[in-house]
């Protein structure tokens, strides 16, 4: 065997079943640090979201009828990085749990034949969680004192499942069904067992299992319940008996992923259902907020029943002075191709008035002044102005108090308070970014402005971050750029990936065959939920349907995203 250290590492992580409350911390800390990061299709884009953004992302995983990468495939493929790669973390991300028929058993095996070091981050599964997010425990006294986890399709020697037993769509029931099912499943033992049976994986085989327990003694009265998209803002529960599973299935079009479990538990559902149908439940939105400022509205967002995958359009980046290359001759302004400078700390002394436009450009302007070795005491005496609300709470974090804030939150409203507030003789000072425009300028041409962060464009998205916003129910803007810089992104993937366009739509669901990268687009921009009317103006220039917030606060346009979903408008 070969020395482990001239390996990377593998981690055999579970994801758990949905939500991504319920990663645990070790399979979290290990993604935020992986260098590559093997993913299967069930894996939620809010965990995938958080993954080292460097990380070489590979997506291994099955579709209905269309399987990307075979078993032994991704096997040998775990080896291969782990022998290109000495020293690398390599993350193996799988839905549920590895060792619970998540075939982690058998890639361990190949990775110890190869003499790879690999460790298991152990999941939440899915037999447990989702019946215990419906409110049915899977053991309860007096009703059920075993619980059997049983798998609903199995390996064939090819190696590729038949058709009947894919995790699909596929409703079954159909004669072709029954035929193809090769199951070895001891459906005596299982008539005859007393405890709980959970059923994996065997949505398409359903009709076929039901039968044959009901044929080998079980009671055809036998409550069962079908959850679909357990844990996830999309679950269903569907009540059905074990003589009605197979009519239950097309009726109700029940489609995978999704778990089936049998016993008297499952009446205990009708009763102990915790999960709300929340205003939000079901909807999957996309937030353009840069990363480090989307935590918030993410929150709040899952908190109301949604699905959020944070699509950041824009980064920024502070200008310090004296380490950023060029900017001792000032940078580029982005209006009139002019140049400004960076904020001198020791010129702060000449304005009376310093006047915030973001809260970047607070976090940015106080992390140069400590960096500089000055603290808010050079800030005495002097009056602050804020564009709005939010930037305003901002500067209460750092124990500033605003002077001013216009009640319209914008440029132009900071602009005419100012211009009604301050003496002819005072100094003003902008804060502002590289991208700001010169409305403040002109309303205050006597104002000086100063750069304290740079904005840039995300120049790619990941493929599955991709097919996450082909899927999306709307996109959240927060600021104008997000907006611009959004649809240039779509516009570079367009170029980029014009010459494996079929690859691409390839790999999107079957749902989105052959969706060319405009429908992409088209798809999650028939509504856009916009903060502020200069938002709302740039996406609408982009041919987006804009819903916007009453006023420039976060709070105001959750409310908007809520309003608009519990009126109906979006049924």
């Amino acid at each position: 065997m070969e020395n482990l250290n001239d390996f990377g590492k593998v981690y055999l992580i579970g994801a758990g079943p949905g939500d991504p409350g319920l990663l645990t911390v070790r399979g979290k800390s290990i993604l935020e640090k992986a260098d590559v990061v093997v993913y299967d299709r069930l894996v939620s884009p809010a965990i995938l979201g958080m993954c080292n953004s460097k990380a070489k992302m590979v997506d291994v995983g099955k579709m209905p009828t269309h399987h990307k990468v075979k078993q032994s495939e991704i096997n040998k493929l775990l080896v291969k990085f782990a022998c290109e790669m000495p020293s690398a973390t390599i993350a193996r991300l799988k839905g549920g749990d590895p060792f619970v028929f998540g075939r982690g058993g058998e890639e361990a095996l190949e990775l110890v034949a190869a003499g790879v070091e690999f460790e298991v981050v152990p999941g939440v599964t899915s037999a447990i969680a989702v019946p215990a997010y419906a409110g049915i425990p899977v053991s309860h006294r007096g009703i059920a004192t075993s619980f059997h986890i049983i798998t609903g399709h199995e390996k064939e020697k090819s190696d590729v499942p038949p058709i009947a037993a894919l995790q699909g769509d596929s409703h079954s029931g159909a004669e072709g069904d029954r035929i193809q099912c090769n199951l070895s499943l001891d459906f005596e033992n299982l008539a005859k067992c007393q405890g709980t049976l959970i059923f994996l994986m065997g949505i398409a085989n359903m009709d076929f299992i039901a039968r044959r327990l009901i044929e080998c003694g079980k009671d055809p009265k036998t409550p069962l319940a079908f959850i679909e998209k357990g844990t996830t803002p999309f679950q269903r529960t569907v009540m059905a008996t074990l003589d009605t599973a197979g009519e239950t299935i097309v009726r109700e079009q029940v489609t995978a992923p999704a778990i089936t479990i049998m016993g008297g538990v499952v009446e205990l559902g009708k009763t102990l259902a915790w999960k709300k149908n929340l205003p939000l439940s079901g909807k999957r939105l996309v937030v353009t907020r840069a990363a480090k400022q989307s935590s918030g509205i993410t929150s709040r967002l899952t908190a109301l029943g949604a699905e959020v995958i944070e699509t950041p359009m824009i980064e920024t980046r502070d200008v310090f002075p004296c380490c950023h290359a060029g900017l001792r001759s000032g940078i580029s302004d982005s209006s009139e191709n002019k140049f400004v400078e960076p904020v001198e700390f020791e010129d702060l002394k000449n304005f009376d008035i310093l006047a915030f436009t973001s809260t970047n450009g607070v976090e940015s302007f106080f992390k140069q002044l400590f960096a500089a070795g000055f603290d808010v005491r050079v800030l005495a005496g002097k009056k602050i102005a804020s564009v709005g609300k939010i930037t305003e709470k901002k500067l209460l974090e750092y124990g500033i108090r605003c002077d001013y804030v216009p009640d319209d939150h914008t440029g132009e409203g900071l602009g005419l308070l100012l211009q009604n507030v301050v003496h002819d003789e005072s100094s003003i000072l902008l804060l502002q970014g590289n991208l700001a425009d010169d409305t403040l300028l002109k309303l205050l041409p006597k104002a000086t402005r100063r750069v304290v962060y740079e904005t840039l464009p995300v120049a790619e998205l990941p493929e599955w971050k991709r097919e996450a916003i082909a899927s999306a129910d709307a996109i959240v803007f927060a600021s104008s750029s997000a907006v611009e810089n959004f649809v240039k992104m779509i516009s570079n993937e367009k170029t980029r990936h014009s010459e494996r366009s079929e690859e691409f739509c390839d790999s999107l669901d079957p749902s989105f065959e052959k969706l060319s990268q405009d429908d992409v687009v088209k798809k999650a921009s028939c509504i856009s939920f916009c903060i502020g009317r200069m938002t709302e103006a740039s996406a609408r220039k982009h041919g987006f349907e804009t819903i916007t917030s009453d006023e420039t606060t976060m709070d105001s346009l959750v409310k908007k995203i809520v309003e608009y979903y519990t009126m109906g408008k979006n049924a």
